[in-house]
C-alpha cells in the first residue's frame, strides 16, 4: 500500500498555545482585582471602566472565551491533525480564525470597559462583535470539518465528535441568544423580554459552560490523558454513551438557574429533572478518564502533566455532582444569589479548566520543541500553589455562602428579621480576603508556569512542520459485522446534524410553549412602558454593570417578602429588554426600591455610598454627577423599542424628548428642595428616574 508523506501545522498551535497563557494571566488579574474590591472598593480607582460592574464581564468573558477559548483551540489543532493523519484543511483558515479570535477578545475587552454591553451574562458584547464571533466560528468549522473529510483515518475517535457537538453546539446556543435589536453602532436592545429573555439566556448561559467549558475540554480529555499516561481509554463504549447522554442531557438544565422566580412551574421542574440526570454521564465521563490511569498512578508521582490531569477531571467529578444537587429546589433556596453559586463555579473554572490547560501545555510544548520541560520541579510547584489557591479560593466562600443564607433568612423571635442587608455583607468579608489570597497563589502559580515554558522554548527548537505519514483512505467498505457507531463515524455531515437534534429538541420544548402559550406570562394592566427619561436610566444600570451585584427578583419567601415587598410576577417583565433579574446578591435586591427613599438619598448613594450606608463596598459613581444624557439617542431608543412591541404612541419617538426634559426637571427640582444643585441633563438624574420606577407598577412594599 502507498504510503503518502505530511506535514502537521504546529505553527497555529504555538500561536493558540501562547494566547492561551497569555489570556490566562489577564484574565486571572482582572479576577483578582475584581475579588480585591469586595474589601477594598476603592481598589475601582473611582474610574468607571475599572469598577466592579464593568470589570467582572471582562473577567468572565477573558477567562472563558480568551483563556478556555484559545486552550480548545490549541488542543483541537494539535489533536485534530493526528487523529486525521492530514494536515489541517487550510493553513489560511487557521491563521484567519487565530487573527480573527484575538481580534475579537480585544475588542470585547474594549468595550465591555467602556460599558458597551448587552447586559446579559457571558453574552455581554455588542451586536458588531457578536457577527464577528459567528463569522469566526464559521471558518473555525469550514478549517475542521475540511480536515475531517480528507483524513486518512477511518476512524472517528470519540474526542472528535466532542468537537463536532461543541462546534454545532456553540453556533446553535450564539445565534439564539445574540437576537437583539440594534440602536446605533454600539448599543442594542435585546429581542427577547422578561421571563422569555431570562430562559433563553440561562438555556445559553448554563450550554455556555456546558459546551464551552465542558464538552471540548472533554475532547480534549480523551486525547491528552491517554496520551500523557501511556495508556488507552478506560472504555471506548463508555466515552459513546457519555457522549450522546451528555449533549442530550445537558440542553435541557438552563432553568435550573431561575428555581423560584417568575418562569413557569413547568419549565422550572423540567430543568431541576434534567439536571439530576445529568450526573450520570458527567460522573460516567469522570470515571471514564481516571481508570485510564490504572497501572500508571507510579506515573502521577512523578509526572506533573499527569498530576494536573488527575485534579482537573476530579474538579471536573465534584462541579458535575455539586451542579445537579444545586438545581434541587430545597438545595437552590439555599445556595441561589451567595457565594456558594461563585466558589462552584470555580471549582470548575479553577480546577477543571484551568488544570487542563496547564497539563495539555506542559505536555505540548516540550514536543513542539523537541526538548524535555525545562524543570519538572517549577511545574510541581505550580501544580501545588495551583491546588492549595483553588482549596483557599474556595472553601471561604462556602462558607460565605451558607453565613449570608442563614443571616438572611432569621427572624427575631418578634416576626422581625434579625439583620440588616448590610451587616450580612461586612460579616463575611474575612472571607472575601481569604479568597483573593487563594487567588493571588494560583496567579502566582500561573506566573511560574509561563517561566518554565519560557525556559523551555528557549533551550529547544521549534519543529514547525512535523513530518509524518499515512496510507490513504481507503475507499471500499468492509462487509463484516460492525458496531453501529462505526457506521456513523465514517459520516461526520450525519454526526453534526445528528448532533444538531440532539441538543436542539430540549431548548424548543422549553421555549417555544414560553413565548406561544400567552398563561406562562399572564399580562398585567398596571405595568406600563418606561418614560423616555427612565428608560435612559435602565440603559446606564446595564452599562455599569448593576445587575452583576443587584437582583430584581424576589422569591416567594418569608424572608425574601419581610425584607423587600410583594414577590415578583411574571408579567411585570414585559417590556425588559433585557431582563435584569440577576444571579448574585452583592448587594440587597432592587424590585421594589421605587419609593423607598428620596431622590437625595440616590444622589448621595451613587456619589459616595459610603455616606448613606456605612460600611458599604459599593463603588462612587462620580462620574454620573458629571456625565450629559444622550439625548440625541432618545428617538432611535424610542423606535427601537416600539419595533419590538413595547407599545408606545406613534410618533412618540419625536415628542419623547420633551416629556425626558418634564420628568429630570422634576427629579431636578427634588434634589434641590434637599439643597443638591445639579442639571436636568445629568446621567444621575435618568438613574434616579429608573430606580424610583423599580416596583411602582406592582402593589406592596417591604415590611422592613
Amino acid at each position: 500500500m502507498q504510503v503518502e508523506q505530511f506535514h502537521y501545522d504546529n505553527k497555529i498551535v504555538k500561536q493558540f498555545a501562547f494566547a492561551t497563557a497569555l489570556w490566562g494571566i489577564v484574565g486571572m488579574i482582572a479576577g483578582l482585582w475584581v475579588a480585591i474590591q469586595f474589601y477594598a472598593p476603592g481598589a475601582a480607582l473611582n474610574f468607571a471602566p475599572t469598577t466592579f460592574g464593568r470589570l467582572r464581564p471582562v473577567h468572565t468573558n477573558a477567562v472563558i472565551f480568551a483563556f478556555v477559548g484559545n486552550c480548545i483551540f490549541t488542543g483541537v489543532y494539535y489533536s485534530l491533525q493526528r487523529l486525521c493523519k492530514a494536515r489541517m484543511f487550510s493553513d489560511k483558515l487557521s491563521r484567519l480564525h487565530f487573527w480573527g479570535w484575538q481580534g475579537i477578545i480585544i475588542a470585547g475587552a474594549l468595550t465591555l470597559l467602556l460599558g458597551y454591553t448587552t447586559g446579559k451574562e457571558y453574552a455581554e458584547l455588542e451586536w458588531p462583535i457578536d457577527i464577528a464571533i459567528t463569522l469566526i466560528w464559521v471558518v473555525f468549522g469550514i478549517n475542521m470539518f475540511g480536515t475531517i473529510i480528507k483524513r486518512r483515518e477511518r476512524h472517528l475517535y470519540v474526542a472528535i465528535w466532542f468537537y463536532i457537538a461543541t462546534w454545532v453546539t456553540v453556533a446553535l446556543l450564539h445565534i439564539v441568544n445574540s437576537f437583539e435589536i440594534p440602536v446605533s453602532f454600539l448599543k442594542s436592545y435585546s429581542w427577547y423580554a422578561g421571563v422569555q429573555d431570562a430562559l433563553v439566556q440561562w438555556w445559553y448561559g448554563h450550554n455556555a459552560v456546558a459546551f464551552f467549558l465542558t464538552t471540548p475540554i472533554l475532547g480534549l480529555m480523551y486525547y491528552f490523558l491517554p496520551k500523557a499516561a501511556n495508556r488507552p481509554v478506560y472504555s471506548y463504549r463508555l466515552s459513546i454513551i457519555h457522549f450522546w447522554a451528555l449533549i442530550f442531557i445537558y440542553i435541557w438544565a438552563g432553568p435550573h438557574h431561575l428555581l423560584y422566580t417568575a418562569l413557569p412551574d413547568w419549565a422550572q421542574s423540567l430543568g431541576t429533572v434534567f439536571s439530576i440526570m445529568l450526573l450520570a454521564p458527567s460522573w460516567g465521563g469522570m470515571l471514564n478518564g481516571l481508570f485510564t490511569l490504572r497501572g500508571a498512578w507510579d506515573k502521577v508521582r512523578e509526572e506533573p502533566v499527569l498530576k494536573f490531569f488527575v485534579v482537573a477531571v476530579t474538579c471536573y467529578g465534584m462541579a458535575t455532582f455539586e451542579g445537579p444537587m444545586m438545581s434541587l429546589k430545597n438545595v437552590n433556596a439555599i445556595s441561589h444569589f451567595t457565594d456558594w453559586t461563585i466558589a462552584h463555579v470555580h471549582i470548575g473554572g479553577l480546577g477543571w479548566n484551568g488544570f487542563m490547560a496547564f497539563g495539555m501545555l506542559y505536555w505540548l510544548i516540550p514536543r513542539m520543541w523537541g526538548t524535555p520541560l525545562y524543570s519538572k520541579k517549577l511545574a510541581t510547584n505550580h501544580f501545588w500553589l495551583g491546588t492549595i489557591g483553588i482549596v483557599i479560593y474556595a472553601v471561604p466562600l462556602y462558607w460565605a455562602g451558607f453565613t449570608q443564607a442563614q443571616m438572611w433568612k432569621t427572624f427575631t423571635e418578634e416576626g422581625q428579621l434579625k439583620f440588616q442587608f448590610l451587616e450580612t455583607v461586612t460579616h463575611i468579608i474575612p472571607m472575601y480576603v481569604t479568597r483573593s489570597v487563594g487567588g493571588a497563589l494560583y496567579l502566582l502559580g500561573a506566573f511560574i508556569m509561563v517561566y518554565n515554558l519560557y525556559k523551555t522554548v528557549a533551550k529547544g527548537k521549534f519543529i514547525a512542520n512535523e513530518a509524518a505519514e499515512a496510507a490513504p483512505l481507503e475507499t471500499h467498505h468492509s462487509t463484516g459485522r460492525e458496531h453501529w457507531h462505526r457506521w456513523i463515524e465514517k459520516k461526520p455531515m450525519t454526526l453534526l446534524v445528528f448532533s444538531l437534534i440532539v441538543v436542539a429538541i430540549g431548548g424548543a420544548i422549553e421555549m417555544i410553549p414560553t413565548f406561544l402559550v400567552k398563561s406562562n406570562v399572564p399580562t398585567i394592566t398596571s405595568v406600563q412602558p418606561y418614560t423616555p427619561l427612565e428608560l435612559h436610566g435602565r440603559d446606564i444600570y446595564v452599562r455599569e454593570g448593576c445587575y452583576t451585584c443587584h437582583s430584581q427578583m424576589i422569591r416567594p419567601f418569608r424572608d425574601e417578602v419581610a425584607r423587600y415587598g410583594e414577590y415578583s410576577k411574571a408579567g411585570e417583565f414585559v417590556y425588559d429588554h433585557p431582563f435584569q433579574w440577576g444571579s448574585k446578591r452583592t448587594g440587597p435586591d432592587l424590585a421594589r426600591e421605587g419609593g423607598k427613599y428620596p431622590d437625595s438619598w440616590h444622589y448621595n448613594h451613587m456619589m459616595d455610598p459610603r455616606i448613606m450606608s456605612p460600611g458599604s463596598i459599593m463603588p462612587s459613581y462620580g462620574w454620573l454627577l458629571d456625565n450629559k444624557i444622550d439625548t440625541a439617542s432618545t428617538p432611535a431608543r424610542i423606535r427601537a423599542m416600539q419595533k419590538l412591541g413595547v407599545p408606545y404612541p406613534a410618533g412618540y419617538d419625536q415628542v419623547a424628548n420633551k416629556n425626558l426634559l418634564i420628568q429630570a426637571n422634576s427629579i431636578r427640582l427634588n434634589l434641590k428642595m434637599d439643597k443638591i444643585e445639579t442639571p436636568k441633563d445629568a446621567e444621575i438624574v435618568a438613574l434616579i428616574a429608573y430606580l424610583q420606577r423599580l416596583g411602582k407598577d406592582i402593589k406592596g412594599t417591604a415590611k422592613n
